[in-house]
């Protein structure tokens, strides 16, 4: 790690615990519903923003801000006017994608169990 005066370096402390760990990591409710959209695939923000709906540009702002962070997403800006700027899931992004497989076939047999409830 680099003491420099140039160089600051955030160092997150993670859980001990690998689930707690994972939860730290995509635990936010939002999180999820950015990779569930970008496992099919490169979006803007403006499709992001429009599949997730209730989500407002702050804080969708701040997630993909949070997740190229933690190295889960990739955001490319092209230099075009109006400005364009494209996010893809990272290699390690892409390891998630038996997670939300899993939650969704849970989510879809919890429904079908509790529909008529």
């Amino acid at each position: 790690m680099c003491n420099c005066c140039f160089c600051v370096f955030q160092v997150k402390e993670l859980p001990l615990c690998p689930v707690e760990t994972t939860l730290f990591i995509i635990g936010d409710k939002w999180k999820i519903l950015i990779l569930r959209d970008l496992i099919d695939g490169t979006k803007r923000f403006g499709e992001l923003k429009k599949s997730i709906g209730s989500i407002s540009q702050k804080i969708l702002t701040q997630q993909l801000r949070d997740m190229e962070e933690d190295g889960l997403v990739n955001r490319k800006a092209y230099a075009e006017i109006p400005p364009r700027v494209e996010y893809s899931l990272t290699e390690t992004g892409e390891s998630l994608k038996p997670i939300l497989d899993s939650m969704f076939l849970w989510g879809e047999q919890y429904k079908n169990k509790n529909i008529d409830k």
